[in-house]
C-alpha cells in the first residue's frame, strides 16, 4: 500500500506532567498595553513551570530583551534537562477549545513544512500568509528563535472545509481517543481539551487535506501568527536542519462556528480631521453611495459618511493606501490599529484625531481574496477577542 501523502505532519509533541493550569499562558502579542494582565500572569504563575517562563510577551519587547531572550534560552534547557515533559511520538493533537462567547473551537495540532511556504505577496505555495509581512519585525522574533531549543505554538492555519469533514470526523470519534489534557485556562479564558490522534486517524487528515486545495494550489491560509511563522521560516532558511524545516501550529476550519472575524478599525493621531476628509475627497474623487463603500470618519463628537471606491476590493484595503500616503505626506501624524467600535468613538474625541469605521470582511471572502490579490492589507481581521487566542501548551523540539 502507498504511503499517504502527507500535507500536516506528526511531531515529537512535548506537553507537561503536571500543572497545565500554571503551564498554559495566552499568545505574545496579546495584553500588549496592559502590564497589569501579565503582572497577574506572574502571580499566578510563581515559581512553577510555565510558558510564561519560555516566550516573551511582546509588552517586554523593550524592557532588556536581550537578557530575556538569555533566560527563556536557559529556561528551555532547564526544562529539558529536568524531566518536565512526556513525549509524545510522531503525534498529532485533536484540540476543542471552549472560548468567550461558550462556542467549541475545534482544531489540530501537527507540523507545516516550511518548505511549503511562502510570505511573499503572489505566492503560490500550499501554505500563504494573509497579510503583508513587514520585514522589520522578523529580526526580533528572529534573536528570539534563533538559539532557542524549542517551539511553542500560537499559530492558527485556517483550511477551507466546507462540509466540515476533517475537524468534524475527529469530533465524532473523540471518544475513541486518548486524553492529552483537559484543564480550564487561566483567567477566564475558558476550558480546553486535547486528544491525541492515532496513525490511521492522521493519514484520513492528510487524505481529506488533498481533497480541499484550491484550483491554484493553496490549502493553508495563516489566520494568527503570519510573522511568527516567517520569522520560523527565516530562521529556516538560516539554518537548515530537519527539526527547524517545520513549525509547530493548530489547524482551524474558516467554516468552524466558533470563528468570527472582526474588524480592526484605524484612528489617526496628530492630525487635522477637515484637512483628512478634504485630503480623502481628492484621494478618492468624487464617489456616491451606490458607487464606493462607506466609511464612518469620526471626530471631536461630530461624524461624517465618506464614501470611496473600491473596485472590488475590500474596503480596509483603499483606506489603508490612502492613510499611508497622508502620513508620508504630513509630519507627526500617526495611525493606530482599535479592535471595537466603542473605543475608536471614545478615541476619536481627542483634539488632532479621526477615526474611521467600516464593514469587516466575511469569512467567506479570505481564501478567494488570498488566491485573488495574494496578501491581504495589514491589519484587516481579527479572529476573536484577546482571551480566546490561542495559549501556548505544546511544546517541540528545533534543534
Amino acid at each position: 500500500m502507498s504511503e499517504t501523502k502527507k500535507y500536516l505532519y506528526p511531531a515529537n509533541i512535548l506537553l507537561p506532567k503536571e500543572n497545565f493550569e500554571k503551564w498554559a499562558v495566552v499568545a505574545c502579542d496579546q495584553y500588549t498595553s496592559e502590564p497589569d494582565y501579565w503582572n497577574d500572569v506572574d502571580s499566578i504563575v510563581g515559581n512553577t513551570a510555565s510558558a510564561l517562563r519560555v516566550t516573551l510577551p511582546e509588552i517586554y519587547l523593550s524592557d532588556n530583551v536581550g537578557k530575556r531572550i538569555e533566560n527563556i534560552n536557559a529556561t528551555m534547557k532547564k526544562y529539558l534537562d529536568g524531566g518536565i515533559f512526556d513525549t509524545f511520538e510522531n503525534s498529532m493533537i485533536y484540540v476543542e477549545r471552549e472560548i468567550s462567547s461558550g462556542k467549541i473551537r475545534h482544531g489540530i495540532v501537527g507540523a507545516l513544512d516550511l518548505e511549503a511556504y511562502d510570505w511573499h505577496p503572489g505566492s503560490k505555495s500550499l501554505i500563504r500568509a494573509t497579510e503583508q509581512t513587514v520585514i522589520e519585525r522578523i529580526p526580533p522574533r528572529v534573536e528570539i528563535r534563533k538559539n532557542a531549543p524549542l517551539e511553542l505554538p500560537h499559530i492558527l492555519i485556517l483550511i477551507d472545509d466546507p462540509d466540515n469533514k476533517i475537524l468534524g470526523n475527529l469530533e465524532a470519534s473523540k471518544a475513541d481517543m486518548k486524553k492529552a489534557y483537559d484543564f480550564d485556562l487561566m483567567k477566564n479564558s475558558g476550558h480546553i481539551s486535547g486528544y491525541l490522534i492515532d496513525s490511521d486517524a492522521q493519514d484520513a487528515v492528510n487524505k481529506a487535506l488533498s481533497e480541499i486545495i484550491s484550483s491554484d494550489g493553496m490549502l493553508f491560509a495563516v489566520g494568527d501568527g503570519n510573522h511568527s511563522l516567517a520569522t520560523a521560516k527565516e530562521c529556516y532558511t538560516r539554518n537548515p536542519s530537519e527539526l527547524s524545516r517545520y513549525a509547530l501550529c493548530e489547524i482551524v476550519n474558516i467554516h468552524d462556528d466558533s470563528l468570527v472575524f472582526e474588524p480592526i478599525f484605524r484612528v489617526m493621531f496628530g492630525v487635522s480631521p477637515s484637512d483628512v476628509l478634504s485630503s480623502m475627497e481628492k484621494y478618492f474623487g468624487s464617489c456616491g453611495e451606490n458607487s464606493g463603500s462607506k466609511v464612518r470618519c469620526i471626530f471631536g463628537g461630530e461624524e461624517k459618511d465618506v464614501y470611496i471606491p473600491t473596485n472590488g476590493s475590500l474596503t480596509v484595503g483603499a483606506l489603508q493606501n490612502f492613510i499611508d500616503s497622508y502620513i508620508k505626506e504630513h509630519a507627526g501624524a500617526e495611525v493606530d490599529y482599535i479592535h471595537g467600535e466603542e473605543v475608536v468613538e471614545i478615541l476619536s474625541r481627542k483634539e488632532n484625531t479621526i477615526g474611521f469605521i467600516f464593514d469587516g470582511m466575511k469569512k467567506s471572502e479570505l481564501f478567494p481574496a488570498i488566491m485573488l490579490d495574494g496578501v491581504l492589507p495589514r491589519k484587516t481581521f481579527s479572529m476573536g477577542h484577546a482571551s480566546d487566542k490561542r495559549f501556548y501548551i505544546e511544546a517541540r523540539k528545533i534543534k
